[in-house]
């Protein structure tokens, strides 16, 4: 779901770009965004494959290590253009005919910008001070019938 539909309820096509985006980053990585964990960090999905193209390691995002070199090629273009749909702000995506132009093409991609999304989560259970404490949420709700006299 796009930072701007979660948060505003804001929906567009750029919408539809950022999803599609999250989805090639899954495809490539074999993994789900939801749920993802990492032993070094608490990102998800889209936080770790951000965090691996800004160290200059993209390839240890894919599921599938012993690729050919032409192969590699195209992957590593795969998560360029992965980065590039999940930007954080709507006007930085390219729209779904550009990128198929730039899955399709050999042109030169611009520099994506921080995905939407990039924040680490909770510390797991143990890790944090207040581990033990819960929280709860009541929602209260009054029922009304109306009967005839």
């Amino acid at each position: 779901m796009s930072p701007e539909y979660a948060v505003d309820g804001l929906f567009s096509l750029k919408s539809d770009v950022f999803s599609f985006g999250v989805l090639v980053l899954e495809i490539v990585s074999g993994k789900k965004n939801r749920g993802f964990n990492h032993p070094d960090h608490h990102h998800n999905l889209l936080g770790h494959a951000w965090r691996l193209w800004n160290e200059g390691r993209p390839l240890e995002l894919i599921n599938e290590p012993e690729q050919d070199s032409s192969t590699l090629s195209e992957i590593i273009r795969c998560i360029h253009v992965g980065l590039l749909c999940v930007q954080k702000r709507p006007e930085d995506r390219p729209n779904m005919s550009s990128v198929i132009v730039m899955l399709s093409s050999g042109i030169s991609l611009p520099q994506p910008k921080q995905p939407g999304f990039f924040t680490e989560r909770n510390l797991p259970e143990g890790e944090s001070s207040s581990s033990n404490q819960k929280s709860f949420c009541t929602n209260e709700i009054t029922v009304s019938y109306l009967e005839p006299r």
